[in-house]
């Protein structure tokens, strides 16, 4: 990964433009997506950053304006989402996750030994895993802009994860919580979606979509329902936006 000085000195990485991962097509268009039971469903307090620190820790912490303490980052990556479809060259700004883990979480919240499945919970209801492994890569991101702004209601304001290598499942809106925990005890897929869904890892390089499933068969079921879940988005939002 190329990396060179942004605006305001900020350091700007750039992906470069590589073949799309198997079974991907690049997507004209970067819109509001996701899983077709939260398409009405939006955050509480879209303006505030406020993260619940929990699960094995030590000390449960909220944190928010610490965010302020880390280095800025601009990071320009390609976004693939499970249902087969990319979209290219998305300009994210943030901070590093492995500067939030070890500059933050690590000092106040002391997880314990072995709290290494991360889950993310969302304002909307929606909450996903990864590996803390996975998460301490240097192009994973707690993003709060995209482009020249923030990151709207499309995009998962107020703060979001963005973990390139992984799909768009994975990289939880609309951030409320992040919790440590030493197993899977305390975290289910989002009801009423099963388990299979969601992979441990979900890496687009390996093509993990779902658990137990073979990626083809995915690829088929899912680009079938992708467009009447785009159709349901744009139309929530659109009432959404009514509403304001």
């Amino acid at each position: 990964m190329a990396a060179r000085r942004g605006p305001f000195g900020r350091c700007l990485m750039h992906a470069g433009r590589k073949p799309l991962p198997p079974g991907q097509f690049e997507y004209p268009s970067f819109d509001r997506f996701g899983l077709g039971h939260f398409a009405g469903r939006f955050p509480h307090n879209p303006d505030n950053v406020e993260l619940s620190i929990g699960g094995d820790v030590r000390r449960a912490v909220i944190l928010g304006a610490e965010l302020e303490t880390l280095p800025r980052v601009e990071q320009i990556s390609d976004f693939h989402c499970v249902t087969t479809w990319s979209y290219r060259g998305v300009r994210w700004r943030g901070v590093r996750f492995s500067d939030f883990y070890h500059r933050l979480v690590v000092p106040l919240a002391q997880p314990l030994d072995g709290a290494t499945f991360v889950v993310f919970r969302a304002q909307d209801g929606y909450a996903c895993c990864m590996r803390l492994c996975d998460l301490l890569a240097d192009d994973v991101l707690l993003a709060d802009g995209i482009g020249d702004g923030g990151l709207g209601i499309e995009h998962g304001a107020p703060l979001r994860l963005v973990a390139p290598a992984h799909y768009g499942y994975k990289n939880v809106k609309h951030l409320a919580a992040i919790e440590f925990w030493k197993d899977r005890r305390n975290y289910r897929f989002p009801f009423p979606y099963p388990d299979l869904m969601d992979h441990p890892r979900g890496r687009v390089a390996f093509e993990e979509r779902a658990r137990y499933v073979p990626a083809w068969l995915i690829r088929i079921v899912y680009r079938a329902l992708m467009p009447g879940a785009r159709r349901k988005m744009r139309k929530a939002l659109e009432h959404y936006r009514d509403g304001l």
